[in-house]
């Protein structure tokens, strides 16, 4: 009996010359290599001895797709060495990085990772909340470095029930936040772009505003002109009071980075708990010396999880796109 061939396999028997080109700009993961080597011809420059540009020349001037890993950046001049892409899709929420508007005037589709971490990043964010809280890692630190015997308990921390909690950008994780949030009897209160009718939680018109009514500020929304250093001195006195926490899931430069170093460093901020920084992966030394601040490297959105479902929305987008049919998660400059 002859075997039965799925599309998988017939995907497999094609030769490069019958697939889509795809370009990357940069290694991923191999969960996401292979179904899409599976799939598509991929461009890959970083294995070529040629300079990219070079490299685009002489391998992507018919390329119509590019996947967009980490935050490489697609500008102008990458539009320009890529004249017949016509597709953009990153494995990040954020668009940030893509300049939407050149995209649009060339005629060139974006979308991201839809809502594929958004449970993952609010677990994430509500985790670094409770450990800056009760000092999770700081005293886990204090045991493993044999302290507990000499120096006696560490130093007391503080309950998350019942504390105000303002959040930056109530949109898919900020709201998914609150509802976490809730289930501590915390108090919600939140700023956005715009007044939620939907929701039951007090409207700040302006991040200052919302700090000085929160004891938390946690911080969810998109980087864009207008947010960039949103959580500046002025918020950050606003908060104050010896006893203000910054949690931060966003994007690095949604906070001034600098002001809040010095803040911390003066014990005029109780805490901060960095999933993102502003200038990544260079992270401020002094964080690293200070037990109210909680660090990781930009991992939120990593789960198992999230990342099977991000391998089936990128690969159902480019089937969508190389299809004529419309995109699963699209981006356009008036969804920011």
């Amino acid at each position: 009996m002859l075997p039965v061939l799925t599309s998988h396999h017939l995907n497999l028997m094609m030769s490069d010359s019958d697939r889509p080109q795809l370009i990357l700009l940069r290694p991923t993961r191999e969960v996401v290599m292979e179904p899409l080597s599976a799939r598509f011809q991929l461009l890959k420059p970083w294995e070529s001895p040629l300079p990219r540009d070079r490299f685009f020349a002489a391998h992507a001037a018919r390329a119509r797709a590019l996947l967009v890993t980490g935050l490489a950046r697609v500008d102008a001049p990458l539009l320009d060495a890529l004249p017949a892409l016509r597709f953009v899709i990153t494995n990040s929420v954020g668009v940030d990085h893509i300049d939407l508007a050149e995209c649009a005037r060339r005629g060139v589709a974006v979308a991201n990772a839809g809502s594929v971490y958004t449970t993952d990043v609010a677990d994430y964010a509500v985790g670094l909340l409770v450990d800056v809280l009760r000092h999770v890692t700081a005293s886990n630190r204090y045991v493993r470095l044999g302290l507990w015997p000499s120096r006696g308990d560490y130093p007391l921390g503080f309950k998350l029930r019942g504390k105000r909690v303002g959040i930056v950008g109530l949109g898919s994780i900020g709201s998914e936040v609150a509802k976490r949030l809730e289930a501590f009897s915390c108090f919600i209160s939140y700023f956005s772009r715009k007044r939620k009718p939907s929701v039951t939680y007090t409207y700040f018109p302006s991040v200052c505003d919302l700090a000085v009514a929160s004891d938390v500020l946690v911080v969810t929304c998109a980087l864009t002109d207008e947010t960039y250093h949103i959580i500046d001195s002025d918020v950050m006195s606003a908060l104050g009071k010896e006893d203000g926490i910054i949690i931060n899931v966003g994007r690095g430069p949604l906070i001034d980075e600098v002001e809040l170093v010095k803040r911390l460093k003066y014990g005029e901020i109780a805490g901060a708990g960095l999933d993102v920084f502003e200038y990544e992966p260079i992270v401020p030394k002094e964080f690293f010396y200070m037990d109210n601040v909680v660090l990781s490297h930009h991992v939120a959105v990593l789960t198992h999880e999230a990342a099977s479902d991000l391998v089936q929305l990128i690969m159902a987008n480019l089937e969508a796109f190389f299809s004529d049919k419309p995109l699963l998660s699209p981006v356009s400059i008036c969804s920011l």
